[in-house]
């Protein structure tokens, strides 16, 4: 690819407030003679011609002075991880990574690098595929020169996903796992001998820390389609190194589909990441789940409503009985999270059992007496015992519609305590 068409790039995909930020940081290095060089995967989609707002800088110079810098000119926050001299700055809608070109070395398999400084190409070399191994030179004399040591265009033609030296995946496990994103989000295949690679070292997964696998499965699960890549891991037997029973087939995928179904149903961006996690443990059991939990280190919340998802999953066998009335769904799934209650409806087979879930979380979870606690004691219903009978029998009236105003309610209360 030529300099003018790299360049020609640049201005078509990236927005102004970035360009501006690039020249700002191209004048700031400049003028401490230091080398900028933008990297990644900012330098692969824009080969591709894909819009990525996500942009590395490397500079052979001090990335965390230059970051700082422009930092107080945007009025942006800054992030920096001195260990690995590198910094983030946020503004407004906008990050950009800035980092010191460097060597890494590793001092044994699956823990984090020492951090030397070097040059670009030393930068490039520690990166894990061809493809993600390019650089663009921002410095005024040569802006726009691609820099590809590794025969990255050549593979992006390809459409193949490379490693660059045999003990990548060695030194780094978590790269197996971005190898697979990136050959299905981009519609890539694994070369040849980096997959026979990948296969010898998927035991090397059980080097990494559980959070930074956990991170890795994260990503993946922020991906268009992430039951394309879990199925892939499943048939390479990557998923076994996470959990031994853990499946990735025709019913996850099914599953997955129905919970892109529900993107238009106000649900946060979070709870859809749970019920990802929670339909790939649900064919566990119980001994398993704790184990898939304890491996990952997944959050104190994020583990309690996996195990909610199996205890509403218990409840099955009776919501697959027709004829079940309002208040007794209510009392079966009212304990329960809304993560437990969805997630079981998109993975029961049962018409019947999604019907009572989905009646329970579109209409019977939000049923409320009007009548409030202060409402109550001002009635003379006392703390204890009496307040949560009179609350329980309260809410079946009104569930099942006995009872449709306050003055209804407050009747019937009335006529609770006088019986009582």
């Amino acid at each position: 690819m030529t300099k003018s068409s790299v360049t020609y790039n640049l201005k078509k995909k990236l927005p102004s407030e970035l360009i501006n930020l690039l020249r700002l940081a191209i004048r700031e290095a400049g003028g401490k003679n230091q080398h900028l060089y933008l990297v990644g995967g900012v330098v692969r989609d824009l080969l591709l011609g894909i819009t990525n707002l996500d942009l590395d800088i490397v500079v052979e110079g001090d990335a965390l002075t230059l970051a700082k810098k422009l930092a107080q000119t945007k009025q942006a926050k800054l992030k920096l991880h001195p260990r690995f001299a590198t910094a983030t700055i946020h503004w407004n809608n906008w990050r950009v990574d800035i980092a010191t070109a460097r060597t890494e070395i590793y001092d044994k398999p699956g823990t984090l690098p020492n951090i030397v400084p070097g040059t670009i190409y030393d930068d490039l070399k520690r990166r894990d595929f061809t493809i993600n191994a390019m650089a663009i030179n921002l410095n005024p004399n040569h802006y726009g020169e691609l820099l590809d040591p590794y025969g990255g265009i050549n593979d992006l033609n390809k459409k193949f996903i490379r490693i660059i030296h045999n003990n990548s995946f060695t030194d780094d496990a978590t790269r197996i796992w971005r190898g697979l994103r990136y050959e299905q989000r981009l519609n890539f295949e694994i070369e040849a001998k980096t997959l026979r690679l990948l296969k010898r070292d998927v035991p090397m997964i059980n080097t990494i820390s559980s959070d930074r696998l956990r991170n890795e499965l994260e990503l993946v699960l922020k991906e268009n389609y992430p039951e394309k890549i879990f199925e892939r891991a499943y048939r390479l037997k990557l998923l076994h190194q996470i959990q031994p029973s853990l499946k990735a087939d025709l019913w996850l995928i099914r599953r997955f589909n129905k919970i892109r179904d529900l993107h238009n149903s106000g649900l946060t961006s979070s709870l859809f990441t749970s019920l990802y996690f929670a339909l790939l443990s649900y064919r566990l059991t119980v001994t398993e789940l704790e184990y898939f939990i304890a491996r990952l280190r997944l959050t104190k919340i994020l583990s309690n409503r996996l195990r909610e998802v199996h205890q509403v999953k218990k409840h099955l066998a009776l919501l697959k009985k027709p004829g079940l009335a309002p208040y007794q769904i209510f009392q079966i799934l009212d304990k329960y999270s809304q993560l437990a209650i969805i997630a079981n409806l998109i993975a029961t087979d049962s018409v019947t059992a999604q019907r009572h879930l989905d009646q329970f979380i579109n209409q019977l979870r939000h049923i409320k007496p009007l009548l409030t606690g202060v409402d109550l004691r001002n009635m003379g219903v006392t703390d204890g015992s009496d307040f949560r009978k009179i609350i329980t029998k309260l809410y079946q009236a009104r569930i099942e519609g006995r009872v449709v105003s306050k003055q209804d309610e407050e009747y019937f209360v009335e006529h609770l305590m006088t019986s009582h």
